[in-house]
């Protein structure tokens, strides 16, 4: 199984939350390869000061080159989903990439092009926190589907 985590977000090797990521990625490997993309440029940087559409447009294309597999964003309006949902989608597909939008979120759009929209719920988090959530809930999820002990 093949799962990318992309996210729009700048690249930091010293920050607090990235030995939680590496942390999942690692105990993942037995269940599925893990691969986490953060991106981050001059342009997107450029449109998130001009205005939210210009940045949305921003995202996408930046986003472009990874809308394949099955495409699942998140989103705070999507759907809520238990640990228990959310391993059926990792179950039903071989080949997942997530979307984390940046601080403006997702254009109608981009949200068109992804086969689902899932939400953590209504509380509002950083991307770096919801990006370690995600890999905790794709960990999980992996547990789920191969009867691991870990998820009860």
């Amino acid at each position: 199984m093949k799962i990318r985590v992309c996210t729009i977000d700048k690249k930091g090797k010293k920050e607090l939350y990235v030995p939680l990521i590496e942390h999942f990625k690692k105990i993942a490997k037995p269940f599925a390869n893990i691969e986490v993309v953060d991106i981050f440029s001059n342009s997107i940087a450029k449109a998130q000061d001009a205005s939210p559409s210009l940045a949305q447009e921003a995202y996408e294309k930046a986003l472009e080159p990874y809308l394949n597999g099955y495409k699942v964003i998140l989103d705070p309006k999507g759907k809520e989903v238990d640990s228990i949902e959310f391993s059926k989608i990792l179950q039903k597909n071989a080949s997942i990439t997530f979307f984390i939008g940046g601080a403006y979120g997702f254009g109608d759009n981009f949200k068109k092009r992804c086969d689902l929209s899932v939400s953590f719920g209504k509380i509002t988090m950083s991307h770096k926190l919801a990006k370690v959530l995600l890999m905790e809930q794709i960990y999980r999820g992996l547990t789920i589907v191969n009867n691991h002990p870990y998820h009860k």
